[in-house]
Formats: structure tokens, sequence, C-alpha cells
């Protein structure tokens, strides 16, 4: 195919496809000290004590939104003018549960005896720093956190919005943040795991156990149907503890970016950690029919998710594992 053709059409066929047994092993690349000093590094970068908390367009104005962080019970909705506002989940006066408060003309009010909460502090109730930042919600827990606070959270590049496709999938495992961040810094994983997706996977740089530097260069093609494949090169990177960070740097899509954000949830009946995965997938192209995706984006989203969440029913068993071995002293890394 001649390369002007090629820039036209992001489709290759796969002449020398390798049957899945066949493929090159993995698991000498893998080093399991290359993987723990990677998270070791993105556990020692500073958050400013924010965390995600869900999807931007999964809080429209009327509604309240309730998660625990950690231990810290957390409301959340949208004011007159549609900014966010955050702050504990239990009433002041009685500790009702805010999340089942309707909200008024931007005002939470308390459904027990009738508190309003316009986002202010009132009645002993202080609110959190919040920031969204149009794809994502964001919470500051400095109590929580413990870190020097930084007015906003670390937000890694993306397409700016309106110019890109974005989706949000969110899922909960039993299992804390770094095991979810392990699993986004093995990179190797990908064409033996999730062989239905991902095919030709080559790690073609890796940092050095001891490097300052945690990304990840990586070769992979995307299955489309039979051979057909769309290969690409995407960079991985750890820019704070609970985020790893896609970015296609070449091939189709050239920057789109997936965001793994893992944010520690309340522990469950059996007091074994809990942690929601809030992923970001923002789609981008140059290609002069990408206008047609972006008029289409609410049929798309759904698709993105569902993709997002066939890959994650599998991470999450993956990070379940690791910490269950962790938790029994049984983990090899």
């Amino acid at each position: 195919m001649k390369p002007s053709a090629r820039r036209r059409i992001p489709l290759r066929l796969r002449r020398a496809s390798v049957p899945w047994d066949r493929q090159e092993p993995t698991w000498r690349s893998a080093k399991p000290s290359l993987i723990a000093q990677a998270l070791k590094r993105a556990q020692s970068r500073p958050s400013g004590n924010w965390y995600v908390i869900g999807a931007s367009r999964g809080l429209p104005p009327g509604k309240a939104l309730g998660i625990t962080v950690g231990s810290t019970e957390i409301v959340a909705w949208r004011d007159g003018d549609g900014r966010l506002r955050t702050g504990p989940g239990a009433c002041p006066h009685l500790g009702a549960p805010l999340r089942e408060s309707p909200v008024r003309c931007g005002t939470l009010v308390c459904h027990w005896h009738g508190l309003s909460l316009d986002g202010g502090p009132a009645a002993g109730w202080e609110p959190y720093p919040a920031f969204d930042d149009g794809v994502l919600l964001w919470v500051r827990l400095d109590r929580m956190g413990g870190e020097t606070p930084t007015e906003r959270p670390c937000l890694p590049v993306r397409p700016r919005l309106g110019e890109g496709v974005d989706a949000v999938y969110s899922g909960v495992g039993r299992c804390e943040p770094e095991d979810v961040v392990a699993n986004r810094l093995d990179p190797w994983h990908g064409a033996w795991f999730h062989p239905y997706s991902f095919v030709d996977l080559t790690v073609t740089e890796a940092p050095d156990e001891s490097a300052a530097d945690d990304g990840f260069l990586v070769e992979v093609s995307f299955k489309v149907a039979g051979r057909l494949v769309v290969p690409v090169l995407a960079r991985f990177t750890a820019p704070e503890p609970r985020t790893v960070v896609m970015h296609i740097i070449e091939g189709e899509g050239a920057g789109s970016v997936v965001e793994t954000h893992a944010t520690p949830l309340a522990p469950d009946e059996q007091g074994r950690p809990r942690t929601a995965v809030v992923e970001a997938l923002v789609a981008a192209s140059d290609r002069r029919g990408f206008a047609v995706a972006r008029a289409a984006a609410p049929m798309l989203r759904p698709l993105m998710r569902a993709s997002a969440g066939r890959l994650w029913r599998d991470d999450l068993a993956y990070a379940e594992r690791r910490w269950e071995l962790r938790a029994q002293g049984r983990f090899p890394g």
C-alpha cells in the first residue's frame, strides 16, 4: 500500500498473524522489580490531596451524588450557576444522609429537617474544595491525603473540550488503589490477557529499575475484526499516585488519551478494601471525517464504556488477585 493510502486508511491486514499460544512470551521482560519501582515512583509524586469522584456528565443540575472516599462520606451537587459543590455527606444537624436529599434551584435541602446548603459554610457544615475539569469531578480531602494541598488536581494533557469524544467508565474492585495502578504499569500483559482487543504488543521502551521516569512506550494493534487491526504507538505514564495515563502518540487517533484513576472507597462488610476505577477515554483525530464522530458522540459513548468495561472485568480480576496475594503475604513481586 502506498504511503498516501496508508494515511487515509487506518486499518491494516495482519499478514503473519500468530496464534495466541505461539506469541512471544513477555514474562521475562515484565520484571516484578521493574513494575514495583515504577509503582513506587508513582506513589512518591504529589497529588495535592485530590480524588476523582465521578464523571462530569454523571452529575447534572438538580441531582446529588454520594460517595465515601476512604472513611470520608461526601455529597456533591451543582449550585445555581452549575458549579460543583462538595462537602461532608452527613447533615450537621442529626446526621441525615445528604446524598438522598433533593436539590432545589442549586440548593441542597436536607430531607429530614429542611436544612438548606448552598455550598458555603452553614450550621457547622464546611465544604470541601472541588474541581470539575469538564470530564471528571474531583474533591480535595486534605485531612485524608496529608499532603501539601494544591489549588487544582494534576491534570494530564488531553484534547480540548469539544475537540474530542469523551466517555467515562466506572467500576469497583476489592483491592487497593496501588493494585489498580500496578495493573496499568504492566503493559506486557495486554496481548496475553486481552487477546480479544490487543495483538502484536511490544514494549519498545521501559524505564530502568533505577530510572526517574516511569514511562512505557508500547507498540500495539487494536483488533477490529478477523485480521483487520489498527496499529498505534502509545505511552503510559503515572503523573500522580492514583493515576496512570495512556497517550496515543502515533497512528490512528494520535492525541487520544485514556486516564485511569483509582479512588479508595469504604471497606466492604468483611473489612476488605474497595477501590473505584474511574477511567476517562477521550478520543481525538485529525481526520476531516472526525466531525461526524463528534456529532454522534451520544451514540458512541455507550460503546466506548462497554469496550472499557470488558477490559476492566479482566483487569479488576488482576488487581483483586494481586491484593489477595499481598494480604496473605504470598505476592511474588
